[in-house]
């Protein structure tokens, strides 16, 4: 059995799919990245970043201790080494795959982030709307370049990695998926290859199943007061932040 340390967000997705993909069994565990629930001392221990996805895997290959992992990359490729898929043997396409990995993780994951953070979110709570024209554009520009990336890509590959279906799929999926409700219509439908690609993947069950994963999960509406600290919590992060965030952890499970 897999511990599945969970938000429904796209990275959270990521892991879902894989485990769909491989038809393991898992059980979730809500992390309520809103409420504070990255700083709890249980959490910390598996997750030292303070960030969700992490897994806990209580039937490790070597039959011993349980084996705790945290970032969606390492989780996918940890779990596609032990169960022998979506990941080639051949150490040339397993490089092809693992390139792939690497971009997302570096690139179009951040950089949809921070386009949704400046584009969507920031406008929100700004004091000043016209400082995030910068952010904004530099961000979004990074997405349409990066979104021409994997045009080019897939217009001569039926996946990111060549002709098969791998973790670099599931892992660019989500954040992919995304481009025209965080960026814009226009610019999702300037890359007919990325389009394409998308779609055809959403029709595999396994990735459509692991997407509706928690979909109940942060429904409710917060107070004034609940959406301040949920601000505090997931922005503007600083060490003295984020170590009075475990403290106060720390004190309530004491």
């Amino acid at each position: 059995m897999i511990d599945l340390y969970y938000w429904p967000t796209p990275n959270g997705w990521k892991a879902t799919i894989m485990l769909e993909e491989c038809e393991l069994e898992y059980n979730v565990i809500p992390v309520d990245i809103g409420g504070g629930d990255q700083f709890k001392p249980e959490f910390l221990r598996i997750s030292p970043n303070n960030r969700m996805p992490a897994i806990v895997d209580h039937a490790p290959e070597d039959g011993g201790e349980p084996i705790s992992v945290f970032e969606s990359g390492a989780i996918l490729e940890y779990l596609a080494a032990k169960e022998g898929k979506f990941l080639p043997a051949e150490p040339r396409e397993r490089v092809r795959v693992m390139q792939w990995v690497h971009w997302q993780m570096a690139n179009l994951g951040p950089m949809m982030g921070n386009a949704n953070h400046f584009k969507n979110y920031a406008k929100n709570i700004a004091d000043d709307p016209t400082q995030l024209e910068y952010g904004a554009k530099r961000f979004v520009g990074e997405v349409d370049r990066l979104c021409g990336v994997m045009d080019a890509q897939l217009s001569v590959n039926e996946y990111l990695a060549g002709a098969d279906y791998t973790i670099a799929d599931m892992i660019t999926w989500p954040w992919a998926f995304l481009v025209s409700r965080v960026i814009s219509e226009e610019v999702w439908e300037s890359f007919p290859n990325v389009k394409r690609w998308a779609y055809q993947l959403r029709g595999r069950p396994a990735l459509e199943r692991g997407y509706r994963v928690g979909s109940d999960l942060g429904k409710r509406k917060l107070t004034d007061e609940e959406e301040r600290k949920r601000r505090d919590l997931l922005f503007n992060q600083t060490n003295d932040k984020v170590r009075a965030a475990r403290e106060a952890a720390v004190r309530a499970s004491s």
